[in-house]
């Protein structure tokens, strides 16, 4: 099996290369992306691709200029198009050096935003691979000194400017026994996910409105959602139930996302350009 192994050079990513080179199970290529939001990321860069030719690796990068004002959301994006475009190029799998702090970080930055239950369900893309999220960080930087590893620092993780970091000064503070309730709490809310999307696969072809107006408001919206392929948000998604509740005959609703949503009497057909989900 390919692996696509996203490396920042920091403590987290490094112990990852370092797990996953060790077990020699599979073929690894190394990818950093340099946002360019901090003039000492192309330094990262170097010393990201002088480690993968330390392992033997190969080492695939990309430098954009995003500047200093670019938020954490577009970082992200960025950063997520690059390896996932590496991993299909590749025909690999995309892994990453999450780990159980940044899944309560998550979890608590959702919450903070009111995203509800599915704010629980954090990491949720299928498409990458997260083999750490078991282990703390305090585990990582232990594994990393142990093997005499060495890593390099961001220094924006200092300042409470980004979102995350100031949750995650917020967070040092809790007790161990509470993050491992909130984890315990992520891998329960990830198996009811699961389900639930096993029981709207159940029923994702019914289309009668009566069926709809007739179930419990948060039953039909995560209906809906299945039903959308989860392009849609959550208000979206209650504006189409208000819409089958009392939408006219012959009348259509533009949902978002290049989505339509046609009525008759008794029905509701969604489009997405011209395709019926």
């Amino acid at each position: 099996m390919k692996y696509v192994v996203a490396v920042s050079g920091g403590v987290d990513s490094i112990v990852l290369l370092d797990m996953l080179a060790k077990e020699q199970k599979h073929e690894l290529i190394v990818a950093h992306f340099d946002h360019g939001i901090r003039e000492s990321s192309a330094g990262d860069a170097r010393f990201v691709g002088g480690l993968a030719r330390q392992y033997g690796l190969q080492y695939e990068s990309k430098r954009e200029e995003l500047g200093r004002t670019a938020s954490e959301q577009l970082a992200r994006e960025r950063r997520y198009d690059f390896l996932k475009g590496i991993a299909a190029t590749y025909n690999a799998l995309l892994v990453t050096a999450h780990h159980q702090d940044d899944v309560i970080e998550s979890i608590a930055i959702n919450l903070h935003r009111g995203t509800g239950w599915r704010g629980l369900a954090v990491f949720g893309d299928e498409s990458i691979t997260r083999p750490l999220l078991s282990l703390s960080k305090q585990n990582l930087i232990s594994y990393a000194v142990e093997h005499n590893l060495e890593w390099v620092e961001d220094e924006t993780n200092a300042t409470t400017a980004y979102l995350r970091n100031s949750f995650r000064q917020h967070l040092n503070g809790a007790s161990l026994a509470t993050k491992q309730q909130l984890y315990q709490l992520f891998q329960r809310q990830h198996e009811l996910k699961q389900a639930i999307q096993a029981e709207g696969s159940n029923v994702i072809h019914i289309r009668q409105r009566y069926f709809f107006i007739m179930l419990p408001t948060i039953v039909a919206v995560e209906l809906l959602r299945t039903i959308t392929n989860q392009l849609l948000l959550t208000s979206q998604l209650h504006q189409i139930l208000h819409m089958i509740k009392t939408a006219k005959p012959g009348s259509s609703m533009p949902a978002g996302a290049g989505i339509v949503v046609r009525f008759t009497k008794q029905e509701f057909f969604v489009e997405n350009t011209g395709r019926m989900l």
